[in-house]
């Protein structure tokens, strides 16, 4: 299964090459913000995220909803957090 978890912007590392840290759980990774190029990031946004890249731009409650309601998934949720935790943009 496939899921995007929330992660909140923590900088813009490369805005040419449209790349981001984001904190999801405690972890941070820069990801790919390409997809949301148009969508004028800043640090302190949060996103949707899946296996690095960010698939949608989010407000900050429907954030801590969206992460409420995963948490209850159990191991879907889980595998996402790892899929990300081993995930890396170079």
């Amino acid at each position: 299964m496939c899921l995007g978890i929330p992660g909140q912007v923590v900088a813009i590392t490369d805005a040419e090459q449209h790349l981001a840290k984001v904190a999801v759980n405690g972890v941070q990774r820069v990801i790919s913000v390409r997809l949301l190029a148009e969508q004028n990031l800043l640090e302190g946004d949060w996103v949707l995220v899946h296996v690095g890249f960010a698939m949608a731009k989010i407000d900050e409650r429907e954030a801590q909803l969206t992460l409420d309601q995963v948490k209850k998934m159990g191991e879907d949720y889980l595998n996402e957090i790892d899929a990300f935790n081993s995930s890396q943009i170079a």
